[in-house]
């Protein structure tokens, strides 16, 4: 059978895909669609792996579609774009987070929130409204439509600046839309991992002070020397949680374990706020008179809509705000993929996908 015209001018690329829940990940073959008038294309440079990442590949949240090539903190250049295309051009440094879609016309749309329409289309493991399987960002290239794509400010380096886009943004939107971004506020930020480590780093640009929880006193030097905390408290002495009840405006709790809720809350001032980033396997216990007895809330938040996405970009450039990272080659992949299982990385692996993935796809020929 003859190929369509849109087959015609589909591209080849190959990715990193797992098959199956064993989450193994190896070369594949795959098509991207042809440029559309509002599309942009880009060669991926590199690419973040976000936690979600594993648990995805996994199946962890039983919504998996195989082959899975994953990877939304994407960062690259421009090598074409469509006619009506105004943005971007050929040689722009950009990026691509968690969305490659939305409805773009409801209500969450209009007002810049794509992350809350409820036909947002994940950068993978879904079906685009083209119909085609969305592919991440641990490939060679991709085409996303003008609206989901944002500029890398020059001051930021592509390898630093890719877990902006799903880290980065993640604590951004929190911060701003419950007015934790106030100079001289006292912020909590609760787990030192991919999100917590950058939510210190934005908490400092706005001129916050900034206290890290965590039940690793071994996080303690790095927390206050390397990331510019200005204190660090153990979840698990009671002491140093004690003294630091009721002293916090608010706290971004980045933890995805089920943990105790009650102590955590103590710590906020009242009317203060701990807003959920993190996703706990289990449901939580919440004592009513923890939140009620003064005037405490407990919130979540997603990711953010492009406008802030972009907003949060050029704070980061302003401020000098990256992601602490660990490059590693597409060979390595696999192996990341466990030490991210153990917590075993400072603080965000990022595939040199430009340098390494052609030469990893050759090797498993």
């Amino acid at each position: 059978m003859a190929p369509t015209a849109a087959e015609q001018h589909t591209r080849k690329a190959v990715g990193l895909a797992a098959r199956d829940a064993s989450g193994h990940l190896s070369p594949l073959a795959i098509t991207r669609r042809s440029t559309g008038d509002d599309d942009v294309v880009i060669k991926i440079l590199y690419c973040g792996i976000c936690h979600s990442d594993l648990h995805s590949i996994k199946n962890e949240w039983k919504n998996a579609r195989y082959p899975m090539i994953p990877g939304h903190e994407i960062a690259g250049e421009v090598t074409e774009v469509g006619k009506n295309v105004t943005k971007f051009k050929a040689g722009d440094r950009v990026g691509v987070g968690v969305m490659v879609n939305s409805c773009q016309s409801c209500e969450s749309c209009n007002e810049g929130f794509e992350n809350h329409c409820p036909g947002i289309i994940p950068t993978y493991n879904t079906v685009d409204l083209d119909g085609t399987i969305t592919y991440g960002g641990y490939s060679g290239m991709v085409v996303v439509h003008e609206r989901f794509v944002v500029r890398f400010p020059d001051t930021i380096p592509l390898d630093k600046g890719a877990p902006l886009l799903c880290a980065g943004i993640t604590v951004y939107s929190p911060m701003k839309y419950h007015g934790l971004n106030v100079p001289g506020m006292h912020l909590g930020v609760l787990g030192l991992g991919g999100l917590g480590h950058v939510a210190v780093k934005f908490g400092k640009a706005f001129g916050m002070k900034v206290t890290v929880i965590s039940s690793s006193p071994g996080k303690k030097q790095e927390a206050l020397e390397r990331l510019g905390a200005d204190a660090f408290v153990i979840s698990k002495d009671a002491d140093e949680m004690k003294a630091t009840m009721s002293t916090m405006d608010g706290i971004i709790n980045t933890v995805s374990a089920n943990i105790p809720m009650a102590p955590l809350l103590g710590l906020l001032k009242p009317n203060g706020k701990m807003i959920m980033v993190g996703l706990p396997e289990k449901s939580m216990e919440i004592p009513p008179f923890a939140l009620v007895a003064v005037n405490k809330t407990l919130a979540g938040s997603c990711i953010g809509g492009m406008r802030d996405t972009q907003e949060m970009l050029d704070l980061a450039a302003k401020h000098d705000v990256t992601a602490d990272i660990e490059v590693i080659g597409a060979e390595y992949v696999n192996t990341a993929m466990e030490r991210l299982a153990k917590a075993d990385v400072r603080y965000r692996f990022v595939i040199d996908i430009g340098n390494t993935l052609d030469k990893a796809a050759a090797a498993s020929e």
